[in-house]
């Protein structure tokens, strides 16, 4: 079944994706668009059945003033405006539950018929489509989303698939051993794994800005892709684990950017491959749940969330290897002590970071000059938002006693109170 679609055009309103799930949450299926998608692109879009309008009372960028175009108001689907009173269109304050209820069902005469295994049959469909009989090269990390992408792509194409591997030394400790024993022994995938721990290293040194970071990260991803291409025949397609907050916190035409994501605002201009991008509209919480539908096991499904550019945003600053070591060991003492206390699966995302500040300390009766760790754990439902967890001290208390006993060069241990917003999760 094709499922209905509402698009939802972005006029400078700040909750799209309240909106957005809102929509989804009622069995609809929606999509967030800028304001000035044209009718040739709304006309592309499969089975809309109704625009939202979604904006504020001073819907301005850079001076110029938020406007749809009338032949998209004019195209023949239903209309409803939110908060844009000066609009000719139906129009309400808020998106009241009732509200899109009644504009789903009785304006649009759209079916509840979204659910995930829904969007797995389309997205498989359409992968095939996209892809042909051609073989498609996937950035596999291990992450959730690259795992959940790699499903989706075995499922679609089966061995037409390779999975490309990258030791970038910026991964969490065991990790790449770990993405090798899950997909080479437990999902029989094609998996080429590249060593390129000194080139990532080499390229970042002394590099402290962190959109500098992230772009230089993900365009030496797309280099080691293109190297490793030219070895194998018939690849021109990369597929990337992209979900929707990527695309939301790399800016839109009407929303100002947050931070670059490696796989949104590093892409080279020269990309040699055509990009498929499978879960780009789903949130977290959905990749989650379209893992599940895939069959993945728990394991790897409720993974914690990792970066793109991985440890490399939560060293600050100009990365140094002793720091990224030390962010590496902490980690893994954080999330072996939150597993020990029972909190896993409890809390949504853990980590730690180091940032490129020392500060005066005491060790064995004389004087230290080392780095602090921060630690930040927090409770999402699709990374949007978020709050601060609140563990036992006494957790707290073993997890500081043990980094500042097993970890060098550090000699103090904070934890990070900050809610997003107006902290984003990631320091950079």
């Amino acid at each position: 079944m094709k499922q209905d679609m509402i698009v939802i055009l972005d006029l400078g309103g700040t909750d799209n994706s309240t909106v957005a799930r809102a929509i989804r949450g009622l069995g609809v299926y929606s999509e967030i668009h800028p304001h000035d998608l044209t009718r040739r692109q709304l006309e592309a879009l499969p089975n809309v059945r109704g625009l939202l309008l979604n904006g504020g009372p001073n819907r301005v960028v850079d001076g110029q003033p938020v406007q749809v175009a009338p032949e998209v108001l004019e195209c023949g689907l239903p209309v409803l405006a939110i908060g844009c009173p000066d609009l000719s269109v139906p129009n309400r304050e808020q998106a009241t539950e009732e509200v899109l209820a009644a504009f789903l069902f009785d304006t649009c005469r759209c079916e509840a018929n979204w659910s995930m295994d829904a969007f797995v049959e389309d997205q498989v469909e359409q992968i095939r489509r996209q892809v042909g009989d051609e073989r498609v090269l996937l950035a596999l990390s291990g992450g959730v989303d690259s795992s959940v992408v790699a499903a989706l792509l075995i499922r679609a194409i089966g061995d037409r698939l390779t999975c490309i591997h990258v030791n970038h030394g910026l991964l969490r400790k065991g990790e790449s051993e770990q993405v090798i024993q899950v997909f080479r022994e437990r999902m029989g995938a094609t998996l080429i794994y590249v060593d390129a721990v000194d080139r990532f290293l080499g390229k970042l040194e002394g590099v402290a800005d962190p959109e500098r970071k992230r772009k230089i990260i993900g365009a030496e991803f797309i280099r080691v892709f293109d190297e490793a291409a030219s070895r194998l025949e018939g690849i021109r397609f990369l597929a990337q684990g992209t979900i929707y907050p990527d695309i939301v916190e790399s800016g839109t035409r009407t929303a100002k950017a947050i931070k670059a994501h490696h796989n949104v605002g590093g892409l080279p201009d020269d990309l040699a491959f055509e990009l498929v991008e499978p879960i780009r509209t789903l949130y977290k919480d959905e990749v989650r749940a379209c893992g599940t539908a895939l069959g993945l096991p728990d394991d790897m499904v409720h993974r914690q969330p990792f970066p793109g550019p991985g440890l490399g945003v939560r060293c600050l600053g100009a990365i140094t290897r002793d720091r990224l070591e030390a962010v590496r060991e902490s980690d893994a003492i954080l999330r072996e002590e939150f597993r020990r206390a029972g909190l896993e699966g409890q809390v949504w995302q853990y980590f730690t970071l180091v940032p490129d500040l020392r500060s005066v300390g005491i060790r064995d009766h004389a004087r230290t000059f080392e780095y602090p760790v921060i630690l930040r754990a927090v409770h999402t439902v699709d990374a949007i938002t978020a709050t601060v967890a609140h563990p036992d001290w006494a957790v707290l208390d073993r997890i500081t006693a043990r980094i500042i006993t097993e970890v060098p060069g550090v000699n103090r241990v904070c934890y990070d109170l900050t809610p997003k917003p107006t902290g984003t999760i990631e320091w950079e």
